[in-house]
């Protein structure tokens, strides 16, 4: 896909976002709409996965940390072919679906792992990571993370041993969207300077503007680069990118639009939508 293409696929995830909460009337809509431009180069340029064959053991693994934000997960699985997109948005968080409100590996969708405890998915990707060495594998392993999870202690323990381990074949990334349930991250547990952390522990940093597809793909190549040390991109995002009421609002991490400001969403994400056709 062009850079163009790849923008307006994330545009069209995030509309299909807004369709899947407000039909549950429950979920997570800052996150999800903030890193539709990551994972839209994740699965449609950078990973090496197969629609047809999930569990394919050369598959490159991605593991989402901050589980609360599966649907965007869910809607790029969708789009890329590993699942039915019209089950999706009809059924989100609903009994029985395989799409519940923090993602499972249950269903054999290409989801790697069970979400829910925030600081858990480092250590998680760091054991895939560890394994992927041992077997001289060639595939990578990208761990998804908030920043609002890196007040768990865990998560800086994760980092402490990957940097330790030198595993070059994981890379991190976290969505600097600096807002967390409770407010924003800089009031609540201050995390700055962030990369200077992350270097501190042996980690080579890469940051960027978590929207624009070509510094997401240069960074994600890069990664591929590094041979010496774990690689984290630190993705400076807009919680609720594309819809103007979200946009920078923390109170918009844990809610779904109600059918009034998902038609309000979704006639922005058109506007937006058109655009990127000219």
């Amino acid at each position: 896909m062009t850079i163009k293409q790849l923008e307006q696929k994330a545009n069209a995830i995030r509309e299909d976002i807004i369709r899947a909460l407000v039909k549950a009337k429950s979920g997570h809509s800052a996150g999800p709409l903030g890193m539709a431009d990551v994972f839209t180069a994740l699965y449609f340029h950078i990973l090496k996965v197969d629609p047809k064959r999930p569990d394919w053991k050369e598959r490159d693994r991605v593991v989402l940390s901050n589980a609360h934000i599966c649907p965007v997960l869910y809607a790029s699985l969708a789009h890329r072919g590993f699942c039915s997109l019209l089950a999706f948005k009809n059924t989100l968080r609903k009994f029985g679906s395989p799409f519940q409100g923090h993602s499972n590996n249950h269903f054999n969708l290409g989801i790697e792992t069970c979400g829910g405890p925030l600081g858990q998915g480092l250590s998680q990707a760091i054991g895939m990571a560890l394994a992927g060495r041992l077997d001289q594998a060639t595939w990578q392993v990208y761990a998804l993370l908030s920043d609002g999870e890196l007040d768990e202690g865990q998560t800086w323990e994760a980092i402490m041993m990957a940097g330790k381990e030198k595993l070059h074949n994981l890379t991190a990334i976290v969505d600097r969207n600096n807002i967390q349930i409770d407010g924003f991250t800089e009031n609540i547990m201050p995390l700055e300077p962030l990369a200077d952390k992350w270097r501190a522990f042996n980690w080579h940093v890469i940051e960027i503007n978590g929207h624009n597809m070509r510094e997401i793909i240069d960074a994600l190549n890069e990664a591929k680069t590094i041979f010496e040390q774990p690689t984290v991109i630190i993705a400076h995002t807009i919680p609720g990118k594309g819809v103007d009421f979200m946009e920078r609002k923390f109170e918009w991490h844990g809610k779904p639009p109600n059918e009034e400001e998902a038609k309000l969403a979704l006639q922005e994400l058109k506007v937006i939508g058109q655009k990127l056709k000219n």
